[in-house]
């Protein structure tokens, strides 16, 4: 390797991308055309990234393995960047294991961040887990050190562990100062923020208060009843009861805990899980029916009893019912959640990190841009979709996590 590569490389392991372009710009040797390429990536220019690589990987030889599963390596993270979760993972997988048989363990560490980083954005947090488990990062470089913790600070998010998210996020920052990298930085101290940052509403005896990640994480383990309208479930301490797919119910189930210990009339359980204004009898009976349903799941730990007036929430062991509401309540909350992160996302990787048809996520980013809340750009294909950062809209409680387990 040439005195020029060698320090282009080293001033993209610096940040700094244009001090690499200085060195290798005019040049179209396969080498070249691959640190330019994470250059114009480092840069934000992610198209011609994409072209430059793919030249890079086509230019190397046949017995240059290592260096065409390095720029599938680089190709991975932007497509990761790009939010193109349709991107091959199985490319990445092999890429990673040419780099181990070959001996190059920082691009083999660099590789699994990227699996971990999208394992983590479609809420398949125990692979991601599984992907970094048992990686000495003592021999790693700082800035691969963060990238590391940064994943793993995001499963602890995701879990409600706060404790170790915030020792996850302590060594990022760490490895931040170490790496000298402002924009490393930022990025930590951003991602920081979600800890000192309210993260719901607390409803409780007609009352409601925000709540912080960990105050959020000693409710659930507090062994009051919470009715989470954030996740769409109905808890007790380790008894989780999903109600996501049954909306009807989770809207009846929410009407109750909000106003427990009291009971709730039938015409606010209608309105409120039927939108009926003008109930009529088969109304009535269909919320007996879906009474009877909701009584059916929370059978382990709570009775619905039926008033003069409606119903009423009575819990089997908990001395407490609670609501925990998202700090905004909307209709498409999730969507906006995930694109809350800056990025640009196409309906596609949304449908994908959220386990829903692409055609449910479209209604629901055209009926967010009518109202003003989200922005697209592009046609067909290369639609992409940003949302401006919502001050108090934290985003944490609201991504995509594995299926509750009752």
């Amino acid at each position: 390797m040439d005195s020029l590569i060698t320090a282009a490389a080293h001033a993209l392991a610096v940040g700094d991308p244009l001090g690499a372009l200085k060195r290798v710009a005019l040049r179209e040797d396969a080498p070249a055309l691959a640190l330019r390429g994470i250059a114009m990536a480092q840069l934000g220019d992610l198209v011609r990234a994409k072209a430059l690589l793919k030249r890079a990987a086509r230019a190397f030889g046949p017995k240059e393995a290592v260096a065409r599963a390095r720029c599938i390596v680089a190709e991975a993270e932007i497509a990761l960047v790009s939010r193109d979760l349709a991107w091959p993972p199985k490319a990445l997988a092999t890429a990673r294991e040419t780099l181990e048989t070959h001996g190059d363990p920082i691009n083999a560490a660099h590789a699994r961040n990227i699996e971990g980083r999208r394992l983590l954005l479609i809420g398949r947090l125990d692979e991601a887990e599984q992907t970094l488990a048992g990686r000495n990062l003592t021999q790693l470089p700082p800035t691969l050190r963060v990238a590391h913790e940064m994943v793993i600070a995001g499963i602890a998010l995701r879990r409600l562990e706060t404790k170790a998210a915030r020792a996850a996020l302590t060594r990022a920052a760490q490895a931040a100062r170490e790496a000298d990298i402002p924009a490393l930085t930022a990025e930590v101290d951003s991602a920081s923020l979600v800890l000192d940052t309210p993260a719901a509403r607390l409803v409780a005896r007609g009352e409601e208060r925000p709540l912080l990640l960990d105050e959020v994480e000693a409710l659930i383990a507090s062994g009051a009843l919470v009715v989470d309208a954030c996740r769409n479930v109905v808890r007790e301490a380790g008894t989780v009861v999903p109600l996501a797919t049954r909306p009807v119910l989770f809207a009846l189930a929410r009407a109750l805990g909000e106003a427990w210990p009291a009971d709730v009339s039938r015409s606010t359980l209608l309105a409120r899980a039927f939108r009926a204004k003008h109930a009529d009898e088969s109304h009535r009976a269909r919320l007996r029916v879906e009474i009877g349903r909701l009584r059916a799941e929370l059978r382990t730990l709570a009775d619905l009893r039926a008033t003069g007036r409606g119903f009423a929430l009575v819990p089997l062991r908990a001395s407490e019912v609670v609501v925990l509401a998202p700090p905004v309540d909307e209709k498409h909350a999730t969507v906006r959640a995930l694109l809350a992160d800056g990025e640009s996302w196409s309906s596609t990787a949304l449908a994908v990190a959220l386990g829903a048809s692409q055609r449910t996520v479209q209604r629901a980013l055209e009926q967010l841009a009518t109202e003003g809340k989200v922005q697209s750009f592009g046609r067909g294909r290369a639609r992409r979709w940003m949302a401006p950062p919502v001050p108090g809209f934290p985003t944490t409680l609201l991504l995509p996590t594995p299926p509750p387990s009752g």
